[in-house]
């Protein structure tokens, strides 16, 4: 695919379109033409596809950049021919170059395709940007440098340097509250702007003017207003057109297939498309045309069924292609998704187009698809109830019939508003998820959906509701993977019949699309024409969403998140850890809403490590300090100390902890005369072993994931009160602090705050943990930081730490070589982190503080090194 990007500078800047077009490293600019102070330019995207077409117009006076295709060349390139216009080549750009000189911006109507354009006319200065009818390929403008900037993507923008990169707040807000987006010209960046479907903005000395070169919404109004009676032949006719539309979309020189789900929409383009190859005077190489398809068996969302039908239905004229994405893999991929799409996504069901395109591309394919259906024939869940209201207004014996063969759709619609109640799960509204004063900010915020008017609604949802975001993503899935997409639902006539039918053509007995349902029978398997669930191949994002946990919990934890002007951080945790445990109303939906914007902003805003990757991960030896630390530390009393961090598997609580240490220890004897000669004379003297209380307490099974942690309203108000440091997170969360106030109990836990505040004010330091005693200074809790299981775990100190030590100590002694048995020293249980240490117990001889200096710079590490002990040579000063 291509696209287009160019500046519009007054007056004239040829050094800023330079800058422009040559900005991006995957977007050089190509075929750049200037006329005077204005610029356009095609660019080649990441696929190393065609760039966009330029080309000008009689005389001169235009200069045409097309990010596109047409549908209807032929008949456009006959009309223009009669009325004298020659073309070279007769290609899609000279096509609507001519038409745009004939008719001028009512030309673009005649246009049938997807594009996006710039035109540039030379006698009256100013710049036309433009869309097809149904917005399918984006365009983007924003004001900068005393012009514009206009892009087929974001970044290119962006990438220009001459606009200033801002977040849309009030667009953020509304997608957070409402879950909508692409809905009008704003963007998620402040300051960009999408041209609209069907519409112009024009560019000049007066500055930028929208207006619509098109009728189609007023047009489709006026057809609902007089509709057709349902029978038979509008079933034929449908068949005609949605026929018609695909023999429009599959031309193609090189290798054409389909998207296929298990709903009826793919199965239709999948059928009709195999009609249409097998259609007189078509060639079709392979007599078989390619599907591509993401399954998902097993989950509640398992469409292998209904995708083998299709597929067994066409008598091995498909060539089926089918894919399984797990979780594993939507991790891997969720940061490259958020970079594609370059704005935050509603749901994740665009993996499952991404992962379906990207096995595409690698075929170098076109692909229809099947999305514009459910907008187009009412095969949304809303678009039922209308339906209903609007006969119940009319008829009540009607209203009754059709809720009488709904009630088992209704049901699954309505089961998990019923699961609610029935199990008393808390309602958790959206606002109280987002921090206070944006929520005030953009308390006035209001969105309304059609629900009374069937036409109105689909409308709606063709050009402001739900296809433009569908569109979006399409757009960018293809442009990512260098496939063409094709949409025949989204097509002019066919959408224009549609809308002519009365409803019953639409919806009957709790489902939509009856239209496309009767059309397809005979040719299409009963299985899938008379489905009455609508799922879909789309993620199982709840399922995936409960296999992710530690992961989205740690993102939500994350500093970044914190100090996000847009969320509560704690009310999000708190509701995260409702519906792991399935106890609050929040859906994946909202789960998955914070945690896109979360990781948009920290690509499109936040700071990025620019050093290059030097290849696979260095897993750290036992001879080598971890990064930024040191081996070797002198400590105050000039004692000479050198400290071998052993990274280790994670620890579990079924794991023996004397057994499975041993097994490092042993590693690094056993390895040591081949470390090197610099190691000799550091590991002679006296030598301790260092263990993390944390690899204690776990193996203890004093560790515990947050949402089987019962938080009391104490610990949460307690929490909130407690500072937290870089370091740890402390009791600075309603877990560790109802860890503490079960450990300690509730009275110690609230004398020890009130002592605590008074000490603050005083001056004192740590007065809290004096007063209420045990090792509550060694409960800690989640960090972002942390390997699993603790970035998602709370635990309290180790029990008896001292005959821990001392029970490790004697299976060293007796497994050590004997070398090493004479001088070995002991065994300390350290609580250490970047800002403190804490001795928990020891048999080692000497006061806790000559070991907690020995740990001065923390040497085990306060992040991922999976280092939680050590074995140290002491060399004392002489």
């Amino acid at each position: 695919m291509c696209g287009i990007a160019g500046h519009l500078a007054v007056p004239a800047d040829d050094a800023l379109l330079d800058r422009l077009l040559g900005a991006h490293p995957t977007a050089p600019a190509a075929a750049v033409s200037r006329d005077g102070d204005a610029g356009l330019g095609a660019r080649v995207p990441r696929d190393g596809g065609e760039p966009a077409r330029l080309v000008k117009g009689r005389g001169e006076r235009f200069t045409l950049a097309l990010d596109g295709e047409l549908y209807n060349r032929g008949e456009l390139r006959a009309d223009l021919e009669t009325l004298g216009h020659h073309f070279s080549v007769g290609s899609d750009a000279e096509v609507v170059l001519a038409a745009f000189t004939e008719w001028g911006t009512d030309g673009l109507d005649r246009l049938d395709g997807a594009f996006a354009l710039a035109v540039w006319d030379a006698d009256t200065r100013r710049l036309t940007l433009a869309r097809d009818h149904f917005g399918l390929r984006p365009l983007y403008v924003a004001a900068a440098g005393g012009g514009w900037l206009f892009a087929s993507e974001i970044r290119g923008i962006l990438d220009s340097g001459l606009h200033e990169r801002r977040p849309d707040d009030r667009t953020i807000y509304r997608y957070l509250r409402f879950r909508v987006h692409d809905d009008g010209p704003r963007t998620f960046f402040a300051g960009i702007e999408r041209v609209g479907a069907g519409e112009i903005v024009t560019l000049g000395p007066e500055g930028l003017e929208r207006r619509p070169f098109t009728r189609l919404r007023e047009e489709l109004a006026e057809l609902s207003s007089a509709p057709r009676a349902y029978s038979p032949d509008v079933a034929r006719e449908f068949r005609a057109l949605l026929t018609a539309a695909v023999r429009r979309r599959a031309t193609t020189s090189g290798r054409i297939g389909t998207s296929l789900s298990g709903g009826l929409d793919s199965a239709a383009i999948v059928a009709l498309l195999d009609e249409v190859e097998r259609e007189p005077g078509r060639s079709f190489a392979d007599e078989v045309h390619d599907a591509w398809s993401a399954a998902y068996p097993g989950s509640r969302n398992d469409e292998v069924a209904h995708m083998d039908a299709v597929v067994s239905a066409l008598a091995g004229r498909v060539r089926h292609h089918r894919i399984e994405p797990t979780p594993t893999e939507f991790k891997k991929d969720l940061r490259d998704l958020v970079r594609t799409q370059e704005e935050p996504l509603v749901s994740t069901g665009a993996y499952t187009q991404y992962r379906v395109l990207r096995e595409a591309g690698e075929q170098d394919a076109v692909v229809l698809d099947g999305h514009g259906g459910d907008e187009t024939l009412a095969g949304f869940g809303p678009h039922h109830l209308i339906h209903l209201r609007e006969l119940r207004s009319r008829s009540a014996v009607a209203a009754a019939t059709e809720l009488g063969h709904s009630l088992d759709v209704l049901y699954r619609r309505g089961r998990p508003l019923i699961g609610d109640r029935l199990h008393g799960r808390k309602d958790v509204p959206v606002t109280s998820l987002l921090d206070a004063g944006f929520a005030r900010e953009h308390a006035t915020e209001t969105y309304a959906v059609e629900r009374s008017d069937l036409r109105a609604r689909l409308a709606d949802d063709l050009f402001s509701g739900s296809l433009p975001a569908r569109l979006r993503y399409t757009d960018k899935n293809a442009r990512r993977f260098g496939v063409s997409v094709r949409l025949p639902f989204v097509d002019r006539d066919l959408v224009r019949f549609v809308f002519g039918l009365d409803d019953d053509a639409l919806v009957k007995d709790g489902v939509g699309k009856r239209v496309l349902r009767d059309a397809m029978r005979g040719l299409l398997p009963d299985s899938v024409v008379d489905r009455r669930d609508k799922v879909g191949s789309t993620t199982p994002q709840g399922e995936w969403f409960m296999r992710l946990k530690n992961h989205i919990y740690g993102e939500f934890l994350s500093e970044s998140f914190a100090n996000r002007p847009y969320f509560d951080q704690s009310a999000v945790l708190h509701a995260f850890e409702g519906w792991i445990k399935g106890t609050n109303s929040i859906d994946s939906m909202t789960v998955w809403r914070m945690l896109n914007l979360e990781l948009w902003l920290q690509e499109f805003f936040d700071e990025h490590d620019t050093e290059e990757d030097t290849g696979e991960e260095h897993v750290k030896t036992d001879y080598e300090p971890n990064t930024r630390k040191q081996l070797d530390l002198v400590t105050p009393d000039g004692t000479s100390v050198r400290r071998y961090p052993l990274r280790t598997d994670l620890y579990a609580r079924e794991d023996d902890l004397e057994t499975k240490t041993l097994t490092y220890i042993d590693r690094f004897f056993s390895g040591l005369p081949g470390a090197g000669a610099e190691h000799a004379g550091a590991t002679t003297g006296r030598w301790y072993f260092f263990i993390s209380e944390k690899i204690v307490a776990i193996t203890q099974g004093r560790s515990f994931f947050i949402w089987d942690i019962k938080v009391g309203r104490p610990a949460r108000l307690l929490s909130r009160y407690v500072t937290r440091t870089p370091a740890g997170i402390g009791l600075g969360s309603p877990f560790t602090m109802q860890l503490a106030i079960e450990e300690a109990g509730l009275p110690r836990v609230l004398l020890a705050s009130a002592g605590g505040a008074v000490g603050k004010v005083l001056g004192r330091r740590g007065l809290f943990y004096d007063l209420v005693g045990g090792d509550i200074r060694a409960i800690d809790g989640p960090t972002e930081y942390s390997v699993y299981p603790a970035n998602v775990s709370a635990k309290l100190g180790p029990k008896d730490p001292d005959e821990v030590a001392a029970r490790l100590s004697a299976v060293i002694r007796e497994q050590v070589p004997e070398t090493y048995r004479e001088t070995f020293g002991g065994t300390v249980v350290m609580d250490a982190n970047d800002i403190g240490r804490n001795v928990l117990g020891k048999d080692a001889p000497g006061p806790k503080e000559r070991y907690e200096a020995m740990f001065a710079d923390n040497p085990l590490g306060q992040g991922s090194e999976q280092t939680p002990m050590a074995v140290v040579f002491e060399h004392p000063s002489t």
